[in-house]
């Protein structure tokens, strides 16, 4: 029985992965999302940000890529689901791409808050 879970356990982390990579290979705003991550870590070296900031950017990271894979996967399924345009897909589609809106403008602002006054 142990086997069987461990297996599950494994499977599900298998599982989550690949999403990642797939909605990393397929979805443009994702790859942006991650290049600016690159950009935002390598300013936060040069920078020596404090602890707090690193936590605090991480959590932002976190937050922003999340909600762009839900943004993905509340697309792919309005499209498995339907190809006709409807406005209630309309609607699940540009709510779920306003979620990740709202949180990169809420990351961007923080960051600016964070990495501004080091830099001037």
């Amino acid at each position: 029985m142990e086997k069987k879970k461990a297996k599950r356990l494994v499977n599900s982390f298998k599982y989550a992965l690949e999403g990642i990579k797939t909605a990393i290979q397929e979805e443009q705003n994702l790859k942006i999302h991650m290049i600016v991550i690159i950009l935002v870590i390598i300013a936060g070296i040069i920078l020596k940000i404090s602890q707090i900031e690193w936590i605090i950017c991480i959590i932002l990271f976190g937050f922003v890529i999340s909600l762009e894979l839900m943004n993905t996967a509340i697309e792919n399924t309005v499209d498995l689901v339907t190809m006709e345009k409807h406005p209630k897909a309309k609607i699940a589609k540009d709510v779920a791409a306003s979620a990740v809106l709202i949180a990169a403008i809420t990351a961007t602002i923080i960051g600016l808050i964070i990495f501004v006054p080091k830099i001037c």
